[in-house]
């Protein structure tokens, strides 16, 4: 990929960060319609996860971003993968607890579990877009 123009790289990079935002939006969008469409607010429990979800990796991790890849001896970084695993777990389960409990109907459901869908792959291609590598097209 070095022979292609720095202002092309730019551009591609931009577009990457527009993807990224584009995914986001979509998210957020989609666990507003889940508590909009329905009239039921419940299925808004799942944000607290979607916000504690990346903690234990921001304090524990740091911005080693390998040491989530690699098997690792640091005590630390495998209790940050647990809990972030945890929290990931969680994620799912809250709406489907809420289902079962008879809170929530099955369209908030859906569009409860597609929001952390595309909130998992927003942060999968984040991972692979800030991995440095000279492949650009990495993430798609």
């Amino acid at each position: 990929m070095a022979d292609i123009p720095r202002h092309l790289r730019a551009c591609l990079d931009m577009g990457k960060i527009a993807f990224l935002a584009i995914l986001v939006s979509g998210g957020i969008v989609l666990q507003i319609l889940a508590c909009a469409l329905y009239n039921n607010w419940w299925p808004m429990l799942s944000v607290i996860m979607y916000v504690i979800l990346p903690m234990p990796l921001l304090f524990f991790a740091g911005s080693d971003s390998t040491s989530l890849f690699n098997e690792s001896d640091n005590s630390w970084i495998n209790a940050a993968k647990f809990m972030t695993g945890a929290s990931a777990v969680g994620s799912i389960a809250i709406p489907s607890i809420l289902k079962h409990a008879g809170l929530i109907g099955w369209g908030a459901l859906a569009f409860d579990i597609s929001s952390y869908v595309v909130f998992l792959v927003a942060i999968l291609c984040y991972i692979c877009i800030g991995d440095d590598s000279d492949n650009y097209y990495s993430y798609i």
